[in-house]
């Protein structure tokens, strides 16, 4: 048997050759990844019922998900830091183990107390992971063919994984329970970080290693603030009653306080990073402009791929009467496209080059969105639905590796964690603003549905209430289409990285 290659330190670079075992360390950080994003998505199809087991009110039940995507979002900075300084591989297990143990707290859960708080621990967790295992990536793969296959398979990942899990969500809540939904988590999480201890390598960043507290505390607080504003601004304005569909709205007193809160913090973030020694976010990572533009399509991406989960998941159930199982089966042609295209796409990146996949790619997210807007109370699924997610799923294929390469084009090996928090930050902080901004636009369609067609009985609202929920999707899937546009416009103003310049980081990180 052959010796492993001699090593001189601690990062992969430092081989005389590459990893031998790095495709099977793809295996166990690809795992990883794929249950943090079907965690992200599994709970809307358990929502329901761990709603009636424990009595959670109509005002309350959006925590189970927002106390996992504020914590995720907003530490997200910090978990990449610690990945940079700590040890990517340490703070990979670290993640694990926790997020494994904040499952278990979730799923044994007596009240809604102790629920949200292991859904917040989560995603405290998960922004360790995250950033952990995409850095261990990119300063493993440095050869331009074989990173174009390990983002592949992130990339894949990224797109099917929310709609797996509304898949495997399905079938938990309703042929075990809801619960399961977080103890599944708890068994994988213990074999991956087993097995992660053998085949990951360690790596961290040398020289100046020191934490940046005021940075830490302004990017976090700023975060927060913006994520929990825009959740305010979609909180229901009449929680008990059970037929209004107004929310508190941007006007509300509480959603401009933590606006404006976000504002000031961020603005102080971005103040503070240029005259700090050790920058949280050197602004050097988002300032190039085929990374910071990488970053926005990932963030616009989110907005409008989140929201298309989220009300093809009610259109699904209420309007056509699946069943939770039925309505996640609903969405596996997206996750089987998505999956089938990004080996494609991972061959193609190399000889086009990044752009030549985005923008034809968002091109046809785009379409696939605007054919969603055509739907009604009478559509066929296989005529309408099947080929919208079929378009979207290629297209999006066409995005998500390429961008998610450009995002770390030039980053040194210092930065690895950082930038690759800040791409899983666009994303997340996308979703959770685009969610946000989008039922408040579905909740104000569908008041005015109702107002320009008011029923003329208790009886007949109820009848009008669906066609005010299909009005409503159509006007969200709108302007789910015009994220997809903007980004589309990003990606041909921003990225301009030719098919030679996708391993030319390969330099920096060897450095």
């Amino acid at each position: 048997m052959s010796e492993p290659p001699a090593r001189s330190g601690n990062n992969p670079s430092d081989l005389d050759g590459p990893d031998p075992g790095r495709w099977w360390a793809l295996a166990v950080l690809a795992a990883a990844q794929l249950m943090i994003i079907l965690d992200a998505s599994i709970v809307n199809i358990a929502l329901p019922s761990a709603q009636a087991d424990l009595d959670i009110s109509n005002a309350d039940r959006q925590w189970m998900v927002t106390a996992y995507t504020l914590a995720f979002g907003a530490l997200l900075l910090l978990g990449g830091r610690i990945a940079d300084y700590t040890g990517r591989k340490r703070t990979f297990i670290i993640g694990l183990l926790g997020f494994a143990g904040a499952s278990a707290l979730g799923g044994l859960a007596p009240n809604q107390e102790l629920l949200f708080a292991a859904r917040a621990l989560q995603g405290g967790f998960a922004a360790l992971m995250a950033p952990a295992s995409l850095s261990i990536v990119t300063v493993t793969f440095t050869e331009p063919k074989e990173r174009a296959q390990a983002f592949g398979v992130f990339g894949a990942l990224a797109g099917g994984g929310a709609a797996i899990g509304l898949i495997v969500g399905g079938v938990l809540t309703e042929y075990a329970s809801w619960r399961w939904c977080l103890g599944v988590n708890v068994p994988v999480a213990l074999i991956v970080a087993a097995a992660a201890v053998p085949l990951v390598r360690e790596s961290k960043a040398h020289g100046d290693t020191r934490y940046d507290v005021p940075g830490l505390l302004l990017a976090t607080g700023g975060l927060f603030c913006l994520v929990y504003g825009f959740t305010e601004a979609a909180r229901a304005a009449h929680p008990d009653d059970p037929t209004s569909t107004e929310v508190q709205g941007w006007g509300d007193p509480s959603t401009v306080t933590f606006l404006i809160a976000a504002v000031v913090l961020l603005v102080g973030f971005v103040l503070w990073e240029q005259r700090a020694r050790n920058p949280l976010l050197p602004l050097r990572v988002v300032m190039d402009r085929n990374r910071g533009g990488s970053f926005l399509v990932f963030l616009l991406v989110g907005a409008g791929l989140f929201a298309m989960f989220l009300f093809l998941t009610y259109y699904f159930q209420v309007n056509l009467g699946y069943t939770p199982l039925e309505a996640g089966l609903a969405f596996l042609p997206f996750s089987l496209g998505i999956i089938l295209a990004a080996g494609v796409v991972a061959q193609l990146l190399p000889r086009l080059g990044p752009r030549a996949l985005m923008v034809p790619g968002l091109a046809m997210a785009v379409v696939g969105m605007l054919l969603l807007t055509r739907i009604d109370q009478d559509s066929s699924y296989w005529a309408l639905v099947f080929p919208a997610m079929v378009i979207m799923s290629v297209g999006l294929a066409g995005v998500f590796i390429p961008a998610a390469s450009t995002s770390l084009v030039g980053v040194g090996s210092h930065d690895a964690g950082v930038a690759s928090a800040v791409l899983n930050t666009s994303q997340q902080i996308g979703g959770s603003l685009g969610t946000a901004l989008l039922n408040t636009i579905f909740a104000g369609a569908v008041t005015a549905y109702f107002t320009d067609n008011p029923p003329a009985s208790p009886e007949e609202g109820q009848q009008v209430l669906p066609l005010a929920f299909i009005h409503g999707y159509q006007v969200a899937f709108y302007w789910g289409a015009a994220f997809f546009a903007v980004a589309l416009l990003v990606s041909v103003i921003f990225i301009n990285a030719h098919k030679e310049d996708i391993p030319s980081d390969a330099a920096a990180l060897a450095d």
